[in-house]
This record gives structure tokens, sequence and C-alpha cells, in this order.
């Protein structure tokens, strides 16, 4: 769908020059057959849009003289999403995104032909954000290593990690990621020669940028995972690997990703990866989310949570009142 709308727009941008196209010079600028092009055509026509047509030899096409701009070429789905999708991005985690998802709100509806800005306008008056707290990521720093990105440039950042302190950062950056709260830059980091996972918001971009690299192959498995363990455990003093008795849907809908990695091991059990830098605050997670579950790793965690079961229970039934 997405690249039938760009071919549409393409399409429609040779046609408003008011030239005259032949079939076989629209098919070759596109890179379509003649049918593809007449059934574009057709559908410009049904958007509202007046494409000409001549038959036979010199024949064409052509926008028909004074035509005006007809709506915006969306259908129902991509109207729909985009304004879902720019209603979401106004409370997401990048600086004065949501002023500016307003703004192109406005425009969008501006554009839009009136059936299509009534199911928009009902979607956006029905729909209701909750902010999210915290810090967030300038528009130009997530370009700057987009730029980087696609470039293949190494970028140097003075980094403030989880304790406070500040280092500076040389590293090859592969890709940006959201998990729904922050950004991260997944990197090969050159001073330890290993990937890592930095916050956005904590990069403070050293300009310019470092000398072109030769990319190298992605770690194995879901970079997604790679991200969420990187995040979540590997930067904690206490890293836990528990078999959760819960299916991974119903242990994911309690155990958020920005806390913990859920990996299916049938359709009844469950990996759960998480991590604290406190085994106080890792237990009372843990027995929180509400399933049955063995400790795998650390030692120190089964060894811990008997000492809080045992502070409990003292609490629950003090001396001389046991029942």
């Amino acid at each position: 769908m997405l690249a039938t709308s760009a071919r549409l727009l393409r399409l429609l941008g040779l046609l408003q020059t008011h030239r005259d196209f032949s079939g076989a010079d629209l098919s070759a600028r596109l890179g379509v057959s003649p049918r593809t092009v007449r059934r574009d055509v057709d559908k410009l026509r049904g958007l509202g849009y007046p494409v000409n047509a001549v038959g036979g030899v010199g024949g064409g096409y052509q926008m028909a003289a004074g035509a005006s701009l007809p709506p915006l070429l969306l259908d129902d789905d991509e109207a729909v999403a985009i304004a879902v999708g720019l209603r979401m991005a106004s409370v997401g985690a990048i600086t004065g995104i949501a002023e500016t998802s307003v703004q192109a709100l406005t425009k969008l509806d501006k554009m839009l032909p009136s059936r299509l800005r009534y199911q928009v306008s009902t979607l956006s008056a029905a729909l209701v954000t909750m902010p999210l707290l915290g810090p967030t990521v300038d528009p130009a720093t997530l370009t700057a290593i987009a730029a980087a990105v696609r470039d293949r440039q190494r970028l140097r950042f003075d980094y403030v990690s989880h304790q406070g302190t500040t280092t500076l950062r040389d590293v090859e950056p592969y890709r940006l990621v959201h998990n729904g709260q922050r950004w991260y830059l997944f990197a090969w980091d050159t001073r330890p020669a290993d990937w890592r996972t930095f916050r956005v918001d904590r990069s403070t971009l050293r300009i310019p940028t470092g000398p072109r690299f030769v990319p190298r192959a992605l770690p194995p498995g879901d970079l997604a995972d790679h991200v969420a363990l990187g995040t979540t455990t590997a930067v904690r003093y206490y890293q836990a690997v528990l078999t959760m008795h819960g299916s991974a849907q119903d242990v994911a809908d309690e155990v958020p990703p920005t806390l913990g990695l859920v990996e299916p091991i049938d359709e009844e059990t469950c990996t759960l990866r998480i991590g604290s830098d406190s085994l106080d605050q890792l237990a009372v997670w843990v027995a929180a989310f509400g399933f049955e579950f063995e400790v795998r790793e650390p030692p120190e965690l089964v060894e811990h949570l008997r000492t809080l079961t045992a502070r409990l229970s003292r609490a629950a039934w003090p001396t001389g009142r046991e029942g």
C-alpha cells in the first residue's frame, strides 16, 4: 500500500507539470507496466484528479488545465493511521513534539476530504492520551544520530551513566530504538569493543562526527531483545533469570518492557530476565507479579527471598500471636 501511494504521488507530480506524457514515457519513469499506469490514472480520477487521456499515435495523459489541487492522496486506513500516530506522538519523549503534532494534525485536517476529515476528527475527539513523565530528547539530536546511522559515520558524545558519571564515548551507530518511553542508541562501542545501548537523553553529541566505518554484522537474535536486556538487566548490579509459571503473554501483561524481558518456553511457562541494584526491590518485584516462579540465578536472590519470607512472617504473626 505504501509503495502504491508513493507511486501515485510521483505520477501526480509528473502530471501537475501540465505536460503531455505518453503511456510508455510514464511507464519508464515509474518503472511499471503500461497497464499499471492506466490503473493508477484511473485511481487518480477516482480521487477527483481531472486527468485527460488522448488515444492513438501521439496521444497520452495530461492534467486538465486550470485544475485545482484535490484533497490529500490518502485512503481511509492511511488517514486514520496518520491521525493516531500524530495523536500518540503528542505524548512522546521528544522535546516540543506536542505542539508540532497539533500543527501537523491541523494541516492534515485542511487537506483531507470531508468524509475522512469527519472520521479523523471523531477519532481525535474520542482519544485521551496520558503524558509521559521524564526527560525528553531534542529532535535535532535524533536527526543527527539518524544521519550518522545512514551515512555510517562514527559518533562522539559525552554520556552520563546510570551512576551519574560522565564519559566520552566513540561509537559506530547502528539503530535508534524507542521502547514507548525512552529513545536508545544501539551501537558498537569502540573502547570496550562491544555492543552497547545508550539512552539518547543522557547523550550530548560532539560535532563534527567521526570518520566513516565499514558496518559489521549485527548480533544474532532480535535487536529489540538486545536493547531490552541492555536497558533493564545488564546495567543492574543483580541480574536475575526466573522461570515463570504463566504464559509469555500473561507475564508480559504484568512486566512492562521497561522492567524486564519475557521469553516463551512453552504455552504454560516462560523465562523472565530482570535486574535491579537492590535485592529487596528485586525480591518484591518477582513476588508481586502474581505467578509461581523458580529462581535460576543469581543464588543471592534465593537466599534473600528466604530472609524476606522470614521477615514477612514475623510481621504477619508477631511473637505470641501465631495462629
